[in-house]
């Protein structure tokens, strides 16, 4: 009698929840590939597809007609009302990727006599010209001999020779840095020139001559005193240039190539993302390896294996994300489920438990050198950078399978994994991503970090999870004392509004839902202070249609509240599974964006959105995940219909 009334109050049947479900659920099911695994499609900006297109001609390769085509295709689409590129769907022009998809666009053959062309241009000047561009933009036009190499800040292959005392060491910055930066440095030592085959320029995109040009940007938050203080050391590297070389140069060099080496990871390619990738290549390029070295062969093989080609149009993922996609899928069937085991989900959490990296002491290894390795990638390999997220998201599913299957199909797993969390706490309570005490803050400053993403320090969202892990698989004495300092550094860290910052999903919102997830799975009360604050904040930006929306421009370096756009799906999600975490099932605004949910499911079951809901770099790169409109709202519906059957208010797991 309970649920009929309730289901009468909310007025959403529990027929109809059933049957998004189960519609739901078997779409999602079809997207199994046959090992057992899960993957979707991850798109960035159209930085990525242009450097792609550059690559290509920078080394001179084949002429591949049919993929350029298809790519710049993928370009033109893109292009905004504004005339230029954003970096995310409906976002304001960012020059850089203006100017190197106009850039791609006439290597392919666009003529700039084209209106497309000439509208992009017209922007660009616009904005002041290429010469606005960022610092890896810059690079990629020195080494087409577009800039000279002044515009780019001095790096020296000697800072690999450093020790780790020194204000700057490769250990102190973050894996997508470290993966990038070493063979840049090769790079700038070397200074190779493109081949470049059809002789393409964008002089055009510059007010003045670039030769001429003796201001170059820096970095929005990069202020006094740091950037005089680094502006000053940038000006002594550059007289000092001439005086580094011989023998010291050629040591830093083979240290930068033993370190590529080291970490090329196979076809999955250095760090598993694209820019260290195609880096990657430039530098093995540059060092004289054969063209059929079995290194950059593999190192080239990598880069292809990140294209999406369909019928008409191409572009290039900045990496592929099938953990993380197969580990959200399992929690997302398992929820669909309720208590009963999940076949599928079980097998694809069996997949999961044969990537577990078990041996390698990756990069994190300095920072924690007791910590046994027992984590998993976001990618299908990358053995020297496994990512605290995921890991605490597989642990969770394989112990959620595990009870419900009444088995220990995963106790081994889940350990390991559990004990490298643990290992992995910063010393201010939090975690990060993939290291621990990556707080150098000062190094954001330095002029070759204007993107200010230099670093991997403890965030909300990631410690929101590794706390519902925490929570979810129970207390040890250990365990609790990190669970009270995670809580101390998220009562710290949680803004005025009520709400949390979420540095790997946009923005607030998903910080939001990640922390009362993980304060709810640790026990705290619902009434507790920084849970109401969340849920009124929560409950106030509920947009009018029952949805809920942010823009990725809320990631500003003055806060001044989240930016409201359109509802999205996964946004959405993510607010109701916060919401259902801090107690609020029978909330009225919970059924209202449950009902939304209902209203976008597709015919085939599923739903859809394009905006861009994932965060590569806060203001700089921003991800469209494929997969998220396809499984959180699956899961939000599952567990409001579990919640509403079984009369309860409190989320029993810990996300």
């Amino acid at each position: 009698m309970t649920i009929v009334m309730k289901a009468e109050r909310t007025k959403i049947a529990l027929r109809d929840l059933d049957a998004a479900v189960r519609a739901g659920r078997e779409a999602l099911l079809s997207h199994q590939r046959p090992d057992g695994h899960w993957i979707f499609e991850l798109e960035a900006d159209v930085t990525i597809p242009a450097e792609y297109i550059l690559l290509r001609h920078y080394r001179g390769e084949p002429d591949d007609l049919e993929l350029e085509f298809k790519i710049g295709a993928y370009l033109r689409r893109k292009q905004s009302d504004h005339g230029g590129w954003p970096l995310f769907a409906e976002g304001p022009l960012d020059v850089s990727a203006s100017v190197k998809a106009y850039f791609a666009l006439k290597m392919i053959g666009d003529s700039p006599d084209l209106p497309h062309m000439k509208r992009a241009r017209d922007t660009i000047i616009s904005h002041g010209g290429a010469a606005k561009c960022n610092v890896f933009t810059r690079i990629l036009l020195a080494l087409y001999q577009i800039v000279p190499w002044r515009a780019v800040p001095a790096m020296p292959v000697e800072v690999m020779l450093l020790p780790h005392w020194f204000p700057f060491h490769l250990d102190k910055i973050s894996y997508w840095a470290r993966t990038v930066i070493v063979p840049l440095l090769i790079l700038q030592a070397l200074k190779p020139m493109a081949k470049n085959p059809r002789r393409i320029g964008i002089e055009e995109l510059f007010r003045v001559p670039p030769a001429r040009v003796r201001k170059w940007p820096k970095g929005p938050h990069q202020r006094a005193p740091y950037s005089q203080i680094f502006g000053g050391i940038d000006r002594a590297l550059r007289v000092a240039d001439p005086v580094f070389g011989g023998r010291s140069r050629k040591r830093a060099i083979t240290e930068a190539e033993a370190f590529i080496i080291e970490r090329l990871n196979g076809e999955e390619g250095l760090g598993a993302i694209f820019p260290a990738m195609a880096n990657a290549v430039m530098a093995l390029d540059a060092l004289g390896y054969d063209p059929d070295h079995p290194s950059l062969v593999t190192a080239r093989r990598a880069i292809e294996k990140l294209l999406m080609i369909g019928e008409t149009e191409a572009y290039c993922q900045p990496c592929v994300s099938p953990i993380w996609d197969t580990a959200l899928v399992c929690h997302t069937l398992l929820e669909a489920s309720g208590d009963m085991p999940s076949p599928k989900a079980h097998r694809g959490l069996a997949w999961l438990k044969s990537r577990q990296i078990l041996s390698i002491r990756g990069d994190w290894s300095k920072a924690r050198p007791h910590a046994r390795p027992g984590g998993w990638a976001f990618q299908y390999a990358n053995d020297h950078y496994p990512d605290l997220d995921d890991t605490a998201v597989v642990v969770m599913a394989m112990d959620r399978a595990q009870r419900n299957a009444g088995s220990s199909d995963f106790a081994v797993a889940i350990s390991r994994g559990w004990e490298w969390v643990e290992g992995l706490q910063s010393r201010n309570g939090g975690w990060a991503a993939f290291d621990a005490d990556n707080t150098h803050e000062y190094l954001n400053h330095i002029p070759f970090s204007d993107h200010g993403a230099l670093l991997d320090p403890p965030t909300a969202d990631v410690t929101g999870r590794c706390l519902s892990m925490l929570g979810q698989l129970g207390g040890t004495e250990k365990a609790n004392q990190a669970v009270a300092r995670a809580r101390v550094y998220l009562q710290r860290v949680q803004e005025k509004d009520g709400s949390w910052y979420g540095r790997w999903g946009v923005n607030y919102i998903y910080g939001t839902w990640s922390v009362l997830s993980g304060l709810n799975a640790v026990g705290v009360d619902h009434a507790a202070p920084e849970i109401r604050k969340a849920i009124a904040w929560l409950l106030s930006i509920q947009n009018e249609d029952g949805g809920w929306g942010e823009r990725c421009a809320s990631y500003r370096l003055d806060y001044v509240g989240y930016e409201r756009t359109a509802s999205a799906a996964s946004q959405t999600a993510w607010a109701l599974l916060g919401l259902m975490a801090g107690g609020e099932v029978d909330h009225p605004a919970v059924a209202k964006g449950i009902q939304w949910l209902l209203r976008q499911q597709t015919a085939n079951g599923l739903w859809f959105e394009e905006s861009y809901t994932g965060t590569g770099f806060p203001r700089v790169f921003y991800l469209r995940y494929h997969g998220y409109a396809k499984f959180f709202p699956l899961w939000a519906i599952s567990r409001y219909r579990n919640l509403m059957r079984s009369n309860d208010v409190r989320v029993r797991c810990g996300m």
